[in-house]
């Protein structure tokens, strides 16, 4: 590759000069008309959790359902596996994959997890692995994955290990230091490390996670194998899975790649895609191996792992393409996150080379946000009386630190804003003038009503 990623894990400054891509390529009026279903008034800053799918590309869905409704034998027989292998194509160049091969189609992370997870669950059952021998994870790896532990390795005799990740983050080093501490832990009494789970954009709080260097340390300290959990990563960040060197790697293509939902990529190494890695629904292509076992798993809406041509159609009418709309959303995230820090007297949860298309943002002590339910009672309170939808992270106090302040207080809350093509400035200060309003007239949390 030309030029690395330096949020694939390579140096964290990002280059002082201007950006090559001018605002918009596609005309706003076009942008507007793209995304005309949307709610009107509301300040939708939350891309993360669900993505968000333009209009054409609705379009594009709907005429694949309408094909396989009209005829549906044909359909199956003679459409579907060349349309999935078309999207496959696609994916494996946009992630500089070696062979289309490599590359899955799959629901979701969740979907992903499950697949890899198996695999190590069943090592476990069959004797392979020694009783207590250990997976890897981040403390905060999505709860879904946490799950797919539980679900198929702490029950069949395997133990795991969280890296407390520090949080605010001012630097890469951080976080690596504390993954290296875990790996300590979770060799220690002879045991060995089976699996490391790394996230590559972290969901609560968003923090891009220096996954290249990760995976260097695994290889390192001899961890059988690596699964990237990056849910958020293509559409947001550059994706080169040769570099990152992952055995697994899975994001999700409605997130932000303009997919509808739901559509994830899974790469699996060629040396690696053994066969004991399978689709967690088995149906009659069961071991044919992954991409073939995926892209049929019994009768089913598949639209949304066909339209992944459609969307490169989308994203190509932005000048400089995906990349250029990743730029632009980078810019415009860490630019509005500064504007709201600034208007709370608060602060960013990381380094803008640490984010990409999230920041976390300080709310103010005034709020006396103290506790999960605090963060719901909030998020509630700005969607149902503001028509704000922001995601409201609460920092648990480490015992003995007071963590990091505003002029009032223990900052213990925190905002995770999205920005995507369809956003504006209105959006977000409309969040800003309804956290002001809020500190203004004096209320906590507690005190919010929701009618």
């Amino acid at each position: 590759m030309e030029h690395e990623d330096p949020r694939n894990g390579e140096s964290p400054h990002r280059s002082s000069k201007k950006s090559k891509f001018s605002s918009n390529y596609i005309p706003e009026s076009e942008i507007r008309d793209e995304f005309s279903h949307h709610q009107p008034r509301v300040a939708r800053i939350n891309n993360g959790s669900f993505g968000s799918c333009p209009g054409s590309v609705l379009a594009a869905q709907r005429r694949w359902q309408l094909q396989f409704l009209r005829q549906p034998d044909a359909f199956y027989f003679n459409t579907l596996r060349n349309g999935i292998t078309a999207s496959r194509m696609i994916i494996k160049d946009l992630i500089n994959a070696d062979h289309v091969d490599e590359v899955s189609l799959v629901d979701n992370a969740t979907t992903a997890a499950a697949i890899v997870l198996q695999q190590i669950g069943h090592s476990f059952a069959e004797g392979k692995f020694k009783n207590n021998d250990t997976v890897l994870m981040l403390h905060c790896a999505f709860q879904a994955v946490k799950k797919s532990i539980q679900a198929y390795v702490t029950r069949a005799g395997g133990s795991v290990v969280e890296v407390r990740l520090p949080f605010p983050v001012n630097s890469e080093e951080e976080i690596i230091s504390e993954f290296k501490k875990s790996i300590t832990e979770g060799k220690s009494n002879g045991r060995k490390i089976r699996l490391a789970i790394i996230d590559h954009i972290t969901s609560m709080p968003s923090v891009v996670i220096p996954v290249k260097e990760l995976v260097r340390v695994c290889r390192e300290e001899g961890i059988d194998q690596v699964f990237v959990d990056a849910a958020h990563a293509i559409g947001s960040l550059k994706v080169d899975v040769k570099e990152i060197g992952a055995d697994f790697y899975v994001s999700n293509l409605h997130k932000w790649f303009f997919c509808p939902p739901s559509v994830a990529f899974l790469h699996c190494k060629k040396a690696n895609a053994s066969s004991d890695v399978h689709h967690p629904v088995v149906s009659h292509e069961y071991g044919n191996g992954l991409p073939i076992e995926s892209s049929w798993i019994g009768t089913r809406d598949y639209s949304s792992q066909l339209v992944i041509p459609a969307v490169l159609e989308f994203v190509n009418r932005f000048e400089g393409g995906i990349e250029g709309i990743m730029e632009r959303n980078h810019e415009q995230v860490v630019k509005m996150g500064k504007m709201l820090a600034e208007s709370w007297g608060t602060n960013l949860g990381s380094p803008p080379e640490m984010c990409t298309a999230m920041i976390m943002v300080g709310l103010p002590s005034r709020l006396c946000l103290n506790s999960e339910e605090d963060a719901s009672r909030l998020r509630s309170y700005l969607r149902d009386c503001h028509e704000v939808e922001v995601p409201i992270f609460y920092q648990v106090p480490k015992d003995g630190e007071d963590g990091v302040r505003d002029n009032d207080g223990c900052i213990t809350g925190y905002v995770r804003i999205s920005h995507q093509v369809y956003n504006t400035l209105d959006d977000y200060e409309k969040l800003r003038d309804a956290i002001n309003q809020i500190v203004k007239d004096g209320k906590t949390c507690k005190m919010l009503c929701i009618e």
